[in-house]
């Protein structure tokens, strides 16, 4: 854990956690007594408890005190001895649940709404200030004397937080082979965390292994333990869990998955992020869209198709996240119709990344209306709602801890029908167009930079069509950002309560959008980058799903040609002996700063400049009679051009105080290169990437701002132009004139007056998507500076370890890495 992951943690407790009292003799507890002697205290009552009173009369303790009494006799016991020396918890502060001790944190029970349970959790909860409730069978008890010397809570001390919890409590493992230390010594760490060790594999935790066993072919214990389905890992989980105090997850520090015949899989949100991403991006898509038939069924072999009856496909794919539940699974539904074969009804249930273990049924069925009359059950099941006014209006209401409907679209996921890599080269050696425009083609077409774009977001499980979503689902998603961000203009609550707005927003985002890594949204900065760019991204993604369509038959036939004429853009290469051309680079080369990521700057070189002329836009005669006109950079990333030159831009899809959105709904450009640069990566082993240049009309007026607007609302309704003053600015002296009109701010980057600007560099907000015609592709690869290559030698830049925020214009920004 980095110093920043853990400072923000304890920040996290803090927030959460009642106020202290003073302390009176500057110990830090208010009865004046040690940590030391709180422990043992403890400990006593601990033991007193254990050793006197019986399960019943623990459940007994419980129920008369208003805490919930249900669980193992273990569970039953940590409870209760919580509570009678430290008094019963109170309600949660988040959500008026109830709170409920497991053993090392105290975690809440209930929920924020239906889509989302409570993720309070803290060790230090707050405690009701009422005497301790004494069933009349516990008062004869020889430990009775110890507990009432607890029940008046002026005489109870607080929890000792300095003091760590234990993380192996109720746990058994087992030790086998050469480890770093003795088996001695882990025995007695084990033991001193609250673990036990023992001989044998039966009924244990977990066997703690050195990976060279595997390598060796194990042992007797190993093959028992894998017979068993009992986890392997390695030491490193035994260090790890007692340097966080908290028990790892184990499928992290598997050692033997690849072994075992039915080996479980490690889910991937329990993996590393690159070796998640290296997952991600080679595995195959398995539905595509409304008409695609789940790979996992193999029917698509035998010719199978998705059953369809008045007008009804019976094909379904849902999502449910629930982080205070620890749920973030999919689940898919489907009847299949195959030639000369009965129906099928396929059914499976999962997490992403954990197909060994994910519920999967593959049935016959030789009555079709007992078939479509289970079909319609099981969605029922799932959702708690009726099919039909589902799939011919929409129309549903989210249940508690209940699945809700994905809402697929009738067409192919660009990850199936786009260009896979054997097909690019013969797509582009068959094509007529020519041949720099091919390999651009080429490029719009291919699977991968889609492929990539979702992973770099986390939005990209094979088990559902993200790149194939309804209007009406993209359309509820943008709602229910907007009713957030409106929530959180008004919001006066702070601690617990805004963390539970924020986590009831985040549980129903990531329900809506599955990803394969949900997590709590914390500040605008994530809620920019990882839901509006994110819905942005892959409103475009789905655009070119329908665009590219099916590329999977034969290149012979020329596709690429095919998508170029559909696509109403004329596209050619700009002659590098014009003026235009030279004009472009000095633009570049003036206002550009390199990217830096980590120790090591990237600078740009252009491979090609594109002339663009696209009937989504205006022209720019029809520019050229506006007022004000200029020439500005906008970033985009690969995957998310082929909508701007097939559709033209779109303004941003909310207003947030970040850059990128502090405009509202605008479409965002600049007057630096380096800003359009910084998120121009296709992917983390190709450095092509494209800036556009569009003529851009400011209007009239214009309004300049350095922080965000309190109400962007009335830029939006003025359409006024609006420029964001940066904390660099381009130098106005070097400015010229293009095309007779048509400012170029083409000038060495200098320090501005604006030093406590939140803009690195000025930004121009245009609200007319009228007002702003694309005019050049200028094609870049990215290189490292001072790095020395030879001149055939390709760059490769791996961005995995960036943590930076790259800003794109359109608002679309993104996280690298």
């Amino acid at each position: 854990m980095t110093r920043k992951q853990k400072a923000e943690n304890k920040a996290h407790e803090a927030e959460q956690s009642p106020k202290k009292p003073k302390s009176e003799g500057g110990n830090g507890h208010a009865n004046r007594k040690s940590s030391e002697d709180i422990v043992a205290e403890f400990e006593k009552v601990c033991t007193a408890v254990k050793d006197n009173l019986s399960t019943e009369q623990m459940r007994e303790i419980l129920e008369a005190n208003g805490q919930d009494s249900s669980g193992s006799n273990a569970n039953v016991l940590r409870k209760c001895q919580d509570l009678l020396f430290y008094g019963p918890l109170d309600k949660c502060p988040a959500c008026n649940g109830n709170l409920e001790f497991t053993g090392i944190r105290y975690s809440c029970t209930g929920s924020y709404s239906e889509w989302a349970s409570c993720t309070y959790s803290t060790k230090d909860p707050p405690r009701k200030q009422e005497p301790i409730k004494l069933p009349d069978s516990i008062l004869n008890s020889p430990a009775s004397d110890l507990i009432k010397k607890y029940e008046d809570p002026s005489r109870r001390p607080r929890k000792v937080l300095s003091i760590p919890d234990k993380p192996f409590t109720g746990m058994l493992m087992s030790l086998m082979g050469r480890l770093s230390a003795s088996h001695q010594y882990w025995r007695k760490e084990i033991e001193k965390h609250g673990g036990k060790v023992a001989n044998h594999v039966i009924g244990v935790t977990c066997l703690i292994a050195s990976p060279a066993e595997r390598e060796q072919g194990g042992s007797s214990k190993l093959a028992e333990a894998m017979e068993r389905g009992i986890p392997v890992v390695s030491e490193a989980w035994l260090k790890d869990s007692i340097e966080k105090q908290e028990p790892q997850p184990l499928e992290a520090y598997d050692i033997v998955t690849d072994l075992a015949p039915d080996g479980k899989g490690i889910p991937w949100d329990k993996m590393d992020p690159s070796e998640e991403a290296l997952e991600s991006l080679s595995a195959e898509l398995k539905l595509y869209g409304k008409r695609g038939v789940h790979k996992d069924t193999k029917l698509q072999e035998r010719g199978g198709k998705i059953f369809e009856k008045d007008g009804i496909l019976y094909n379904c794919a849902f999502s449910r996240c629930d982080l205070g539940k620890k749920l973030n699974d999919y689940s898919v539904m489907q009847l299949i119709s195959v030639p000369e074969s009965n129906l099928n009804l396929y059914y499976k249930k999962g997490k992403v990344g954990d197909d060994p273990n994910a519920e999967e049924r593959l049935e016959e069925w030789e009555n079709v209306e007992a078939a479509v009359k289970e079909f319609v059950r099981l969605f029922e099941e799932v959702t708690g709602n009726e099919f039909e006014p589902w799939e011919r209006e929409k129309k549903i209401q989210k249940k508690p801890l209940k699945f809700y409907p994905i809402d697929m679209d009738d067409g192919v996921d660009v990850r199936h029908g786009g260009l896979g890599l054997h097909q690019l080269g013969v797509a582009a050696t068959h094509c007529k167009l020519e041949p720099l425009v091919a390999n651009f083609m080429k490029v719009l077409c291919s699977q991968e930079i889609y492929k990539y774009a979702l992973m770099e977001m986390g939005y990209d499980p094979p088990e559902l069509p993200m790149g194939m979503l309804s209007d009406a689902h993209l359309k509820r998603c943008e709602e229910v950002l907007q009713k957030f961000v409106e929530t959180l203009k008004s919001m006066k609550d702070t601690g617990p309560k805004a963390k539970a707005v924020w986590s009831d927003f985040s549980q129903r985002w990531f329900t809506l959008m599955h990803s394969t890594r949900p997590f709590i949204f914390k500040d605008f900065q994530e809620l920019a980058d990882n839901a509006a760019a994110a819905l942005e991204t892959i409103r475009d993604i789905t655009v070119a799903s329908h665009f590219i369509g099916d590329m999977g038959g034969s290149t012979l036939d020329d596709p690429l040609s095919e998508r170029y004429n559909k696509m109403g853009c004329s596209i050619s290469p700009l002659d590098k002996e014009s003026d235009d051309y030279k004009m472009i680079l000095k633009y570049l080369e003036t206002t550009y700063e390199p990217v830096k990521v980590g120790d090591v700057e990237y600078k740009v070189s252009v491979d090609n400049i594109f002339v663009v002329e696209s009937s989504a836009c205006p022209s720019v005669d029809e520019i050229k009679k506006l007022p004000n006109k200029v020439l500005l950079w906008c970033g985009t990333q690969s995957s998310n051009l082929l909508r701007h030159l097939h559709r033209g831009f779109l303004p941003a899809i909310c207003s947030l105080p970040v850059p990128g959105y502090m405009f509202g709904k605008a479409i965002v450009c600049s007057d630096a290169a380096a800003e359009a640069t910084r998120y121009g990566f296709t992917a983390v082993d190709r450095p092509e990437g494209f800036l556009v240049l569009a003529v851009a009309s400011l209007e009239d007026e214009i309004i300049e701002i350095k922080s965000p607007p309190e109400d962007a609302k009335s830029l939006e309704e003025k359409k006024v132009g609006v420029k964001g003053l940066g904390r660099k600015k381009t130098d106005e002296s070097e400015h010229f004139v293009w095309q007779d009109d048509i400012k170029v701010p083409c000038g060495r980057l200098v320090p501005s007056d604006n030093k406590d600007s939140i803009l690195e560099y000025n930004e121009y907000a245009v609200y007319d998507p009228k007002q702003v015609s694309i005019r050049f592709l200028v094609g870049v690869k990215y290189e490292e500076k001072n790095a020395v290559m030879e001149p055939s030698e390709e760059v490769f830049i791996d961005l995995s370890g960036c943590s930076a925020v790259l800003f794109m214009g359109m608002g679309e920004g993104r996280k690298c890495g």
